[in-house]
Formats: C-alpha cells, structure tokens, sequence
C-alpha cells in the first residue's frame, strides 16, 4: 500500500497512518523522508522516480489531502494519474483542504465509486476494509 497526498507544509500524517496498518502482514511505501537532501539536484528526480515506480506496484495507494496552506500540486497530479488507472484507491481530504471540492468533483466523474474521507482515521478505517 502506497501513502500519497500532502507532504509539504504539513503534518506528518503517513506516520500515523503507518502505526494504524502495523497489525496487518503488509508492505507500507512511505514517500515522506526523513531529511530530503534539498542541495542534492538529483534529490527531487529520485523522489519523483521513487513515488511513480512505488504508485503504479502497490496494491492499493491511500490519498489523504490533509488542511495545509498548500494545494499539494503534485499530490492531486498524482491522483489524477491513478485515478485514470484500475489501482484500488481509497482517498480522504480534509474539510480545510483548499482543493477538497475540485478532488470531490474530479472523482465522481473519474471513478464514480470512490468515496472521499473527511478524517484520515476514516480513510485508513476504509483502507482496511479494502485490504481484508
């Protein structure tokens, strides 16, 4: 299962919702580093790389668009890509986040049958059903 959503400007989230999956017999890809080396130049096209390569194996990609001052442009570009795909999503966004409207709209016409989260504990409780 893959952790994608907001990353920048915001709480570390994937941390939490990784404890919430420690129970189950899975892999959790966690984009969200330690320390990224911002004065490496090849840091970024690894991460990119990394997160797109991880996205299309896992089974399942938890998005969690959490209230932040950012829109998470590349969040929402990541979402749109898998959304045109078959992966299993399961994806949540907070009542603050910026562009919770436009990630509701966007998946009633991409796919009509994911339903968007306000909490990331219904999200993760929703990505355990999904699992079992």
């Amino acid at each position: 299962m893959f952790l994608a959503g907001g990353i920048q400007q915001c709480e570390d989230w994937q941390a939490d919702a990784a404890r919430a999956f420690e129970d189950l017999e899975i892999v959790v890809l966690n984009p969200r580093r330690a320390v990224f080396p911002i004065h490496d130049p090849d840091a970024e096209q690894q991460q990119v790389a990394w997160e797109n390569r991880h996205l299309h194996r896992a089974d399942l990609v938890l998005f969690w668009f959490p209230a932040s001052s950012s829109h998470q442009p590349i969040a929402l570009y990541e979402l749109g890509m898998m959304a045109a795909g078959t992966t299993l999503l399961v994806v949540g966004a907070d009542p603050g986040y910026l562009r919770r409207t436009n990630v509701v709209c966007q998946l009633q016409h991409a796919r009509p049958g994911v339903t968007v989260y306000d909490t990331l504990a219904d999200t993760v409780t929703a990505a355990r059903k999904a699992l079992a």
